[in-house]
């Protein structure tokens, strides 16, 4: 009998082939957009589940009250770590400090290498792969444990143990072991090397001179609980620790500390007011919610295109019927070619997602592939696949089999308009959600140019950031910038505590005349050299920059706009702060720098000349001489005072541009998914012309025999399809609103959502259709009226 239903099901299809290519290629392209979306869900949603203690990590957290706000800083002091391992709650508790890039030499080999400092339990707590040597080798404060990658970049095939690295020119290191890559979803994806946490502590000056070790958060801290122990009732018991240990000045920003478990570092990273908002896990949702409609819209096409053709298959039903055939026999001769068309089109999507998974890589940033090997993934697909062929033919298989056979074969049966109702709400619901995408997706765009319009309070057009992480060049810096200068490929040199699209760092001991002695503040901090506003360009408005004519500039600050308001300073120039009780004078007021997120507010901010080491060399390229050139001038003269470090630059401006890269993303993949959405409605929508013009091709026959013009048939065929459209534009243009304006407001600068965007979508939509009906319209209307008529 299966075999009976299959035979029939593919003489159907061949049939009637331009339907089925109609129903195969939509639900293809709907499978493919929802495989696309599973990978990318799976990728996020399994971050960080590698490792085996996944539910018992946690990283240590604090909420602080700054500015009159709650913050919530991921990193803490490091005497804390002492504290904690007082409770009996943790297995472990692992201080780490340093993560970034270093540089690692072997020789002359010098590269740029991700790692961190962290203490001996760390891999024991991250349970890492060893695959030479041991996890106790951490254990010598000389020694350090590599990645495979790290390895195979050093050594190659030779064997790396007992080796000798230097770690920033400084640090002379022996392999005590390699461990496993670790995987690109998750959070220690780049650690190149692992350093003791003792290691740090010896070639790191400030940490032991620090006079209140309490003061700097500039640690990170991780914990593992046992086995017996409750997150949420540890995170009570730990919540004071640090306000136990503070001076009276710190302890106004109340800090309270809590476990953030590592099962949300990845999801759920944002917190406004002290509270968890969620983060990432908005766009899981939101690219969920896209895959299942865009599924749903193949689905409609499909019960749309096979109800449409119900009178084609009427008599078909009747005569079935009428020699004996059960209606259970017939709901599973049109579910059989369902599923048919959903193995044909499961087959082609598999195909579209392998084909199409480089460029979704590159959007979305990934490392995705199709999990041939894994039961799991075929479990889901081919589960997946029956669902939607059983959605998919549904409809059709009920109503279909409902067919009286008396009436059908008498010739009385007549699908009258009421038929029509459901597929006309089926076209709209399409229309609904591939608008609605289609706000969405402008709404998106016009709120990263929106920031990218922001005045950002400097020019990053040709400036360039060197980061420094020897302090050989500080030490030649006057000669340095001489040579520089000299060579004509740049303008102006400044040295910095890091480059202006990063913080560089905060301070709480900012006081003023007027300042509330409740208030616990919390001031971005940079340290510049002479030359930095001229360099970046900084756009006063009032006072002056850092001059070396004036030698009380030492304790001279510049300030950011921010920070005269939040201050309440109506003559700021002038006014005398105290920053630890030392008086500073302020010398100039700069407008905002943008130098965190562009899409928030802007920080109260203070500038301070600074003689140490600086985290980044600034330089201002000259205009007049090509960027390649000027680069390969700049470059000879770092190799030849800092031969030490491998020479690397940013350019200022692409740097920032890195900012919108999330939403950049989000905006590239619902853009692509708008646009399948919009093919797969289209793709029905010409199906359903297709129909109705053959349906109603006497009709046509007779009003061109009677004078109707080309223009007026076409008139005629499409309105029907403009009024479904219009219906659909006064659902999604409100529905749209309201999402959209729930997703701007996690921004703090966000645009406004304009009246243009919906006449701009609803003119797209209209445009479209139009567009997909009118081929079969016109072609109706200029078919010859004698053929269609000939047999009446």
């Amino acid at each position: 009998m299966i075999q009976s239903y299959l035979k029939i099901a593919r003489r159907n299809l061949v049939k009637n082939k331009a339907h089925s290519l109609i129903n195969i290629v939509g639900l293809s392209v709907g499978m493919a957009v929802s495989m696309l979306i599973g990978l990318w869900i799976w990728d996020e949603v399994s971050f960080d589940k590698q490792y085996k203690n996944n539910g018992r990590i946690a990283q240590v957290w604090q909420h602080l009250t700054n500015n009159g706000e709650t913050q919530t800083w991921g990193s803490v002091p490091y005497p804390l770590a002492a504290e904690l391992r007082k409770y009996s709650d943790f297995k472990y508790v692992v201080m780490a400090a340093g993560m970034g890039d270093h540089i690692v030499a072997l020789g002359d080999k010098k590269l740029n290498r991700s790692g961190g400092f962290i203490e001996t339990q760390g891999p024991d707590m991250l349970n890492l792969e060893m695959l030479k040597g041991s996890k106790d080798g951490l254990k010598d404060p000389s020694s350090i444990l590599i990645s495979e990658a790290t390895a195979k970049a050093y050594f190659g095939d030779t064997d790396p143990m007992d080796k000798t690295l230097k770690i920033d020119n400084q640090i002379n290191a022996m392999v005590a072991g390699v461990y496993a890559n670790q995987p690109r979803n998750s959070s220690f994806a780049d650690m190149g090397f692992i350093g003791s946490w003792e290691m740090y502590y010896a070639n790191t000056d400030w940490v032991r001179t620090a006079p209140d070790k309490w003061r700097p958060n500039a640690f990170t801290l991780y914990a593992q609980l046992n086995e017996n122990a409750d997150i949420d009732a540890v995170s009570l018991k730990i919540r004071d620790v640090k306000l136990h240990h503070i001076n009276a000045a710190l302890a106004k920003k109340k800090p309270a500390l809590f476990l953030f478990p590592m099962s949300k570092w990845h999801l759920y990273a944002d917190f406004k007011d002290g509270k968890n908002i969620g983060g990432r896990i908005q766009y899981v949702w939101l690219f969920g919610i896209i895959g299942v409609f865009v599924l749903l819209l193949a689905c409609i096409n499909f019960m749309n295109l096979s109800t449409a053709r119900s009178e084609k298959r009427a008599r078909e039903v009747g005569i079935r019927k009428a020699i004996g055939s059960l209606r259970s026999q017939l709901i599973y001769q049109f579910f059989s070619e369902s599923l048919l068309c959903v193995a044909i089109a499961f087959t082609l999507a598999i195909l579209l997602v392998q084909l199409s998974l480089p460029f979704f890589n590159e959007v979305a940033d990934k490392q995705m592939s199709i999990l041939w090997g894994s039961s799991l993934f075929w479990a889901i697909s081919i589960g997946f696949s029956l669902i939607t062929g059983l959605i998919a033919g549904s409809y059709p298989a009920f109503y279909l089999s409902s067919f009286q056979p008396v009436k059908v074969l008498k010739g009385s049966f007549r699908v009258g308009k009421l038929a029509a109702i459901p597929r006309k709400v089926l076209v709209v619901v399409q229309f609904v959600v591939s608008i609605t995408l289609i706000i969405g997706t402008v709404v998106i765009f016009k709120q990263i140019e929106f920031a990218r319009n922001r005045p950002i309070g400097y020019d990053n057009n040709n400036l360039v950031s060197v980061p420094i992480i020897t302090p050989d060049i500080h030490n030649h810096y006057d000669v340095v910038k001489a040579e520089l200068l000299k060579t004509g490929a740049v303008t102006a040199v400044a040295e910095a505590g890091g480059s202006p699209t990063s913080s560089n760092g905060s301070t709480s001991g900012i006081e003023w005349q007027g300042k509330d002695s409740n208030l616990s503040v919390d001031f971005q901090q940079t340290a510049a050299s002479y030359d930095y506003g001229k360099t970046v360009g900084w756009q006063f408005k009032g006072g002056r920059d850092f001059s070396r004519a004036f030698l009380t500039d030492s304790v001279g600050l510049v300030v950011n706009e921010s920070a005269v308001q939040f201050m309440g300073l109506k003559n700021p120039v002038g006014e005398t702060l105290k920053w630890f009780g030392q008086p500073y004078k302020i010398i100039g007021v700069i407008n905002d720098m943008i130098m965190q997120s562009p899409y928030g507010k802007i920080s109260p901010a203070v500038f301070f000349l600074n003689q140490g080491v600086g985290g980044a060399m600034l330089l201002k390229i000259n205009p007049k001489i090509s960027a390649n050139d000027a680069i390969g001038k700049i470059e000879t003269i770092f190799k030849q005072y800092n031969p030490a470090q491998p020479f690397e630059y940013r350019f200022v401006d692409q740097e920032y541009a890195k900012k919108f890269g999330n939403e950049q993303r989000v905006g590239k993949l619902a853009a692509f998914f708008a646009s399948l959405a919009i093919f797969i409605s289209c793709l029905g929508l010409f199906g359903m012309a297709s129909f109705m013009a053959e349906q109603r091709i006497k009709e046509i026959g007779v009003r061109k025999v009677l004078g109707a013009s080309v223009f007026n048939l076409w008139k005629l065929l499409s309105t029907d399809f403009i009024v479904l459209v219009g219906i659909a534009l006064m659902v999604s243009v409100p529905l749209g609103w309201y999402l959209m304006h729930n997703w701007l407001q996690t921004y703090e600068y966000r645009s406004a959502i304009s009246v243009w965007i919906f006449v701009f979508t609803g003119l797209g939509a209209i445009s479209i259709t139009l567009l997909t009906v009118s081929y079969q319209s016109v072609k109706a209307a200029l078919a010859n009226p004698i053929k269609s008529l000939k047999t009446e």
